[in-house]
């Protein structure tokens, strides 16, 4: 049976008209909760580079604009119906209890999902929440940012959700999903045996932000030897990675010419350059310097033009001649979500997250303010908060 509830009658939402707009806080009945659906009470969600993206207009395909962005959200079972029983893994799921969905959810039924479950995340059919549904479909609370979200998986039946350990904060919460992108990235490179990715190899990540940061975790989870990022500005990312374990950073703001960026990066990786590049940065530029910064034969992944920020010319001819393994990782499949929110439970205590992730009220000019906060790079990770 449904729970009682215990928010208030009407729920607040924030939309979008198109790239380039304002955020608007709008109010909308708190909706009634279907056999198979939930109602998520937000406890926080992250503003990601992806969001910022979206609203610079980079978005590769249409979205049905007005929307509500956000969705790296944890949040609480606030409501739940009789048919919803369970999490994507099978656990007991009920009112209170602590839970997380991703953007990317795979359908399970297509051509990719069934042939090639390891590329569930180039599903046909996907359903997204924070950016493919619009807000004027009923009951509106679609995204993220805003106190609550809809689940209804009669409606969206590929819909998933995760329950996140009883003892992981909420904001803790919001990066597993992040994370899971990161997961897969260091899985891609791991997928090849002795040619990839392996404890003890050197790692340089290209782009200090949230996904650098989590880049970086990932990498000395998994015991890698020197791991040098390439980044900036000084304060706060490139310290905080610093404090989060990197060997050594190369600030881009010193080094402002391609030449100058790999000759860093490979005086600070040493020997004959990096075992593993991984591209967190989003800048189009940066696929060419990490080819430089690798040795020959290294491994080269490429997961940060998660949306089209524009092309650039590359000689292929130092792909060839280098030898080096060249891999594209985009988003993650459902069991990398799980993999990522194990892996990160068990390192949650040895980071103090609140140097990563600034709160912002979940208001107009809040809002507002994380995006601008994010674009200028202030903060590491920009995170909502509705009850702040």
């Amino acid at each position: 049976m449904t729970g009682t509830s215990t928010s208030s009658r009407s729920v607040r939402v924030i939309t979008f008209d198109g790239p380039g707009t304002r955020p608007d806080v709008q109010t909308v009945p708190r909706p009634f909760v279907p056999d198979r659906g939930a109602l998520i009470r937000i406890d926080a969600c992250g503003v990601c580079g992806t969001d910022l993206h979206i609203l610079q207009g980079h978005w590769p395909g249409d979205l049905p604009w007005p929307l509500t962005l956000g969705h790296e959200l944890a949040g609480v079972v606030d409501e739940i119906g009789p048919g919803l029983t369970s999490d994507y893994m099978g656990r007991p799921l009920r009112q209170g209890d602590r839970v997380m969905i991703p953007p990317l959810m795979a359908c399970g039924s297509c051509h990719y999902c069934i042939h090639y479950p390891t590329r569930a995340n180039r599903c046909l059919n996907p359903t997204y929440y924070g950016r493919k549904i619009g807000f004027q479909r009923p009951p509106h609370l679609w995204g993220g940012w805003a106190d609550m979200v809809f689940l209804d998986l009669e409606a969206f039946p590929a819909t998933k959700v995760f329950r996140l350990p009883d003892d992981m904060p909420g904001m803790v919460g919001t990066l597993v999903e992040p994370f899971a992108s990161v997961t897969r990235a260091f899985n891609r490179a791991s997928s090849l045996g002795l040619e990839g990715f392996r404890a003890g190899d050197s790692v340089v990540i290209q782009g200090s932000g949230p996904i650098g940061v989590l880049a970086l975790i990932a990498a000395r989870q998994r015991a890698a030897g020197r791991v040098v990022v390439v980044g900036a500005p000084e304060e706060p990312r490139l310290a905080l990675c610093r404090a989060f374990g990197a060997d050594a950073t190369v600030s881009i703001d010193e080094h402002q010419t391609t030449d100058a960026r790999i000759t860093a990066a490979r005086d600070a990786i040493g020997g004959f350059g990096a075992d593993l590049v991984v591209d967190c940065s989003g800048a189009p530029q940066a696929g060419p310097e990490g080819i430089e910064m690798l040795r020959d034969g290294g491994t080269f992944v490429e997961m940060g033009q998660f949306t089209d920020a524009g092309s650039i010319d590359t000689n292929w001819h130092r792909i060839c001649v280098k030898e080096v393994q060249v891999l594209a990782s985009w988003a993650f499949t459902p069991d990398e979500v799980a993999q990522a929110m194990h892996n990160l439970h068990a390192i949650q205590d040895e980071y103090d997250w609140s140097l990563m992730q600034r709160t912002f009220p979940l208001t107009e000019a809040g809002v507002a303010e994380a995006i601008r906060s994010a674009m200028a790079m202030e903060c590491v990770k920009a995170t909502i908060v509705p009850a702040a």
